[in-house]
Order: structure tokens, then sequence, then C-alpha cells
């Protein structure tokens, strides 16, 4: 039992410093400021670009509410990060606009999963001391494909059209 314990733990101070983040750190007050970078986009059968990105995280008034802007080419869009139970990592992305995107927190990783115009996105921002980790991935929802015939479940593949990811450093 004790060697098992063991193991667990190297394993996992092995893993935060291979991913970098720091178990100190707390979500979200440590990494409030202005990240830049560029943001490459890469879709299916194009060449890929790479536009200026920024993404600001910044305290409001309330403890449960955060500024949350992206910026793609210098093209705002204002958003409002909200807190709803940090514990369980159950945030939402608010976009001012009555939609209210489910957000889930694990370990400075925050994920969204949204279907829109017939595409499902999966987004990811990875939070680490100084800089982020941003990606979405797309998929058309009519380009699904089934797999597995012989099986007793229906089982789904999406082929991704779409890949944007950036490395956002931290501001001083």
């Amino acid at each position: 039992m004790f060697k098992s314990l063991f193991t667990c733990l190297i394993l996992y101070q092995v893993s935060l410093s291979f991913y970098g983040q720091n178990p100190t750190e707390s979500f979200p007050k440590d990494f409030v400021g202005i990240y830049k970078g560029s943001l490459s986009i890469n879709n299916s059968g194009k060449p890929t670009m790479t536009i200026p990105m920024e993404f600001h995280l910044l305290a409001t008034d309330s403890a449960d509410r955060f500024d949350y802007r992206l910026i793609y080419d210098g093209q705002p869009r204002n958003y409002t990060l909200l807190i709803n139970d940090l514990e369980t990592g159950d945030l939402s992305v608010d976009e001012n606009n009555g939609i209210v995107l489910p957000s889930k927190l694990i370990e400075n990783v925050l994920h969204s999963l949204f279907e829109v115009q017939e595409n499902l996105l999966s987004s990811r921002i990875a939070f680490y001391e100084d800089h982020v980790q941003f990606e979405i991935l797309c998929s058309n929802l009519s380009s699904k494909n089934r797999t597995g015939e012989n099986t007793e479940y229906e089982i789904y593949g999406y082929p991704i059209t779409t890949i944007q990811k950036a490395i956002l450093n931290k501001q001083p």
C-alpha cells in the first residue's frame, strides 16, 4: 500500500513538472492578466494562417465574475467568466448576448464543448505561471462517420476540420 501511494505521489510530481503547472497556484486569481501571442489556424485543405491574438482575464468587483476577453487580429470579443462552483470546477463563459457556455476546470485547464451552426467545437485553455495554451478543435456534425459496426453500441467519429492553437505569454 505504501509503495503504491509513494509511486502515485512521485508520478504526480513528475507530471506537474512535465506540464509546468504549479500546484500552489490558485485559479483564477493567480492567472489574472493579459496574454499575447499568435494564433495558428489550420483549416483542412487550406494553408495555415497566423494572426495576432490576445487573451485578457481581468478581475471585477465580484469574486465570482471575471472579464474574459479574446482579441483576434485586433477584433475584441468581450465575455464574462462566471465561477459557479470552484470546488467542482463548474464555470461558465457568458458571451453577454444570451449565450452562456458551460465549462469545466480541471487542474487549471478550462474545457468547453459546444455545438454551433452544425459544428461541434472543443475549447481548451491551459493556465501556466507565465503563459496560457489555447486550443479549439472543430468538426462538422454532418461529417460524422459510424464505426464499430459489429458492436452493441453506435459509435461515431467526428473528423476534425479546423485546429486553432496559440501559446500566449503573460505580459508584465
